[in-house]
């Protein structure tokens, strides 16, 4: 079975935007609500997947992605979609021989900046950059399919 290991962490500075080697524009959003699991249609440039990812908080994670068609992919955003939907720009920046994805939000989540780092297993080892602060993995709210039910320009305790 496909398994993300992923930690996520708030974003304390820009000093990151120095060291980006590449960014991508999406748009994505979720169909359905189960339980178990979340369906996202994204949108990247000139990419279109389907993800199917469990809904387990934590390090690590089932997931699925399949690559669609564009024009199918801006129509199920288009028409199926639960609104408002996920803008963001993401980052990448290494660090220490890591891959760091930095989302950047926008829309109605402008504000929100938080920095994921993928690992090959739960225990492996990483340099926390500078720019990189509160470990976030274990909150719902920042998940993007939290995200999308409650934005961030809607939490009440936005100190982060």
């Amino acid at each position: 079975m496909p398994t993300e290991i992923e930690r996520k962490f708030l974003v304390t500075s820009d000093e990151w935007r120095q060291h980006v080697s590449k960014s991508s524009n999406f748009r994505q959003g979720y169909l359905g609500a189960a339980k178990t699991s979340s369906v996202r249609v994204r949108l990247s440039d000139d990419n279109a997947n389907l993800n199917i990812k469990s809904v387990t908080l934590g390090v690590s994670r089932l997931e699925y992605e399949y690559q669609i068609p564009v024009k199918d992919a801006q129509e199920m955003l288009d028409k199926l979609c639960h609104k408002p939907l996920i803008e963001k720009v993401r980052h990448i920046v290494y660090h220490e021989g890591h891959c760091w994805e930095i989302d950047e939000f926008y829309g109605i989540n402008q504000g929100l900046i938080v920095a994921e780092i993928e690992l090959d297993s739960v225990d492996e080892q990483f340099s926390l950059p500078e720019w990189a602060g509160r470990e976030v993995t274990d909150e719902a709210r920042y998940y993007n399919v939290a995200l999308a039910l409650t934005p961030y320009s809607e939490w009440k305790d936005t100190t982060q």
